[in-house]
């Protein structure tokens, strides 16, 4: 019935520029249904945390180590994840949990990009606790790419950051089910801005944002699903150091000396406070959804946002 439409160039470009214009027409009352939707949550009932369990993955540092300590604020008892490495600190942050008020706290060495081991920290968990009601994927790598660079040293980045979620979400799900609990997934906003010098990043990121919006459908509404889509945050992820332990490009000065960032505690904080008052979809910084916008309903003004972005990162190659 409607084939002819888009069979025609004319017209098939037409019913774009039509709905595109009738979607700008009815923004401003789409603009303030999602305020009353803020405004509403704002009054929800936060979600009481005291003596239930929650389990991390890459909790050694940055956004994983942050997260522990605002659960163990609310007096979860913790399961903490993180590979085996000389330099982890794993031990000191469930030490600094307990301080905090986690009532209990396991930490457990793995690498979240081997199903076994996943298999064995989530069962670990439960045997030790008794239940799970959060689960936290928040291991992740991301090293710059670069055509020069061997392509195979990349396989990393898909292996934990897209199965390094999946592994553990497949394991967790019985037992989230008997708590009606959640899962909590640091897609990052890269996912859907695929920005330059990120592309295996971004695209690993991708991969789990069409996964967990797949997978909310089927575990709904027993299990909900917090897909977490952030910015750059102030974290030793976006250290020129960081960079330089990387297979990938190499960086001489921090990201953020020239793109704005975000506080890694301030991130932490909105990110467990929105789960707890049930938010399904949290970005942050919250600017980071207007770019959305630009992208998706102006394109060509996106490509010379991205064209800054890879300028940007030139510069800080250079130094």
């Amino acid at each position: 019935m409607y084939e002819a439409c888009f069979n025609n160039s004319f017209t098939n470009e037409l019913v774009y520029y039509v709905l595109l214009l009738l979607l700008l027409l009815i923004s401003p009352f789409l603009f303030v249904w999602e305020l009353i939707v803020a405004v509403r949550s704002s009054f929800r009932r936060s979600e009481n945390m005291s003596g239930k369990v929650v389990l991390i993955t890459g909790a050694s540092s940055g956004l994983g180590e942050l997260m522990a300590y605002e659960y163990a604020k609310r007096g979860a008892n913790l399961s903490i994840i993180a590979i085996e490495e000389p330099e982890s600190r794993l031990e000191q942050v469930a030490h600094t949990a307990r301080e905090l008020g986690s009532p209990d706290v396991l930490f457990l060495f793995a690498d979240v990009s081997k199903v076994d081991e996943c298999r064995m920290f989530v069962e670990e968990t439960v045997k030790h606790f008794g239940q799970l009601d959060h689960l936290v994927c928040n291991a992740g790598i991301g090293p710059l790419y670069s055509i020069d660079i061997d392509v195979t040293k990349f396989v990393p980045s898909m292996d934990i950051n897209f199965w390094g979620s999946v592994y553990p979400t497949h394991f967790a799900i019985p037992y989230l089910r008997k708590t009606k609990g959640k899962i909590i997934v640091n897609a990052s906003a890269a996912g859907l801005l695929n920005p330059p010098k990120l592309g295996i990043y971004s695209a690993s990121k991708a991969a789990l944002i069409s996964f967990y919006e797949s997978l909310r459908y089927e575990v709904s509404p027993t299990v909900t699903i917090a897909i977490v889509k952030l910015g750059f945050i102030k974290t030793n992820f976006i250290s020129a150091k960081h960079s330089n332990n990387t297979t990938g490009v190499r960086l001489r000065r921090d990201i953020d000396t020239e793109i704005p960032a975000m506080g890694a505690d301030a991130c932490a904080k909105a990110i467990v406070y929105g789960v707890c008052k049930g938010e399904t979809s949290i970005t942050q910084p919250r600017f980071i959804k207007a770019i959305f916008l630009m992208k998706f309903l102006f394109p060509e003004l996106y490509r010379l946002y991205n064209k800054y972005i890879d300028s940007t990162f030139d510069k800080l190659r250079k130094g």
